[in-house]
């Protein structure tokens, strides 16, 4: 856009130089044919006005505005009385071509233009010696090549200034776009966030208090023990909601590593279910990305909350395995099973299977879920690990 700009301020210097320097051309033709005696006031007068009326259109081009083409009558004006007066001054109407060309409009354009090239023909027949068709065909020529030039440069504008237009749109719904997209993102991770991790541990804290509520009047101790493992989930719940509303990983993961993370997660839900929860893992540890412990950790808990809630299970087992160049997670139970077809298409249980499968896309992982009804439930997440022993 600037270089466009710039090539306008340039055509229009060069437009306006040009007109002088024929302005010039025609005094010194003038002068050469009549002689410095011949110069009349009347062609003085005329050629200083024209000059100045030009300048102060020039200097003033800004302010004129709309008035321009009143400022381009006067310089026509006073232009066709020099002409009169003495036809060496016809050339001059080249720039004008422009200068019409690029205040007023298409079909007044044609007309002025038809005007100037008729009285610079009408010139130059009145000094000729004999007829030469040249005067005739060569004002036309100017003015034809000047007006398609000109016409074409003034549309090449429009086209780019639509094109501007049309790019500045783009960036305004491109940036829209993407505030939602990132709207929606955010919205998925909070609610991944909510399901995987507070969902599961709002779970244990109510199967704990249910415990402690069964307990209270039989075994007062017991029941406090629940009591004080429910106050402290409801303590690693807050703490994961901060950290998740700050964009940030679970807290599990500050002071311990992935297995360690499970195997404490395993025991909260067992504390809580009342049944057998089993972790373990295989192969050689190596260290893993902070993405991929994070998934893997919200991903086993999303996949233990589903157990606690909807499997019916007398035991559950939780694997973390090694391998060369990914690691698996699996989870299996002997509950009641489902159909994984039909869980995905309704249901809670098949709400946490795609945040578990959204979760395992972004990590470039997969998800194999086998069940059947009465037949219990096994999941495995595969996360690839780049640089891996």
């Amino acid at each position: 856009m600037k270089s466009h700009i710039g090539a306008a301020t340039r055509l229009n210097a060069a437009m306006h130089t040009g007109f002088f320097l024929l302005l010039a051309a025609s005094v010194a033709r003038f002068v050469a044919g009549h002689g410095l005696s011949g110069a009349t006031p009347l062609i003085l007068v005329l050629t200083g006005t024209l000059a100045l009326v030009y300048v102060a259109g020039v200097l003033s081009w800004s302010v004129l505005g709309r008035l321009r083409p009143v400022w381009l009558a006067v310089v026509i004006a006073v232009w066709l009385a020099l002409v009169v007066a003495a036809p060496s001054f016809a050339w001059c109407a080249v720039p004008l071509f422009f200068v019409c060309l690029q205040v007023l409009r298409s079909r007044t354009v044609v007309v002025v233009v038809v005007v100037l090239t008729v009285a610079t023909i009408l010139a130059q027949l009145r000094i000729a010696s004999e007829f030469d068709p040249s005067i005739v065909l060569a004002p036309i020529a100017v003015a034809l090549m000047a007006t398609m030039t000109f016409l074409q440069l003034d549309r090449d504008r429009v086209k780019l200034a639509d094109l501007v237009k049309d790019l500045l749109r783009a960036r305004v719904e491109l940036a829209q776009s993407q505030r939602l997209a990132g709207m929606v993102q955010e919205r998925e991770r909070l609610a991944r966030e909510i399901h995987d991790a507070l969902a599961q541990g709002l779970s244990s804290m109510r199967m704990l208090l249910q415990a402690a509520q069964r307990t209270w009047d039989t075994d007062p101790e017991l029941a406090k023990g629940h009591v004080s493992r429910a106050v402290d989930a409801a303590g690693d719940n807050l703490a994961e909601a901060r950290r998740f509303v700050a964009g940030l990983g679970s807290p599990r993961l500050d002071s311990a590593d992935l297995a360690a993370s499970l195997e404490d997660l395993v025991g909260q839900v067992r504390f809580a279910v009342m049944h057998v929860v089993r972790f373990e893992t295989s192969g050689t540890p190596y260290p893993l990305s902070p993405a991929v412990e994070a998934g893997l950790l919200r991903i086993a808990q999303s996949a233990l909350a589903n157990v606690s809630d909807h499997a019916g299970a007398t035991e559950a087992a939780v694997t973390l395995t090694y391998l060369t160049d990914k690691v698996v997670l699996d989870i299996r139970d002997n509950g009641v099973g489902f159909e994984p077809a039909s869980a995905r298409a309704s249901g809670d249980r098949g709400h946490g299977l795609r945040m578990i499968g959204e979760r395992l896309a972004e990590l470039g992982g997969e998800m194999v879920v086998e069940s059947a009804p009465g037949e219990g439930t096994a999941l495995a997440a595969t996360v690839p690990v780049r640089g891996a022993p």
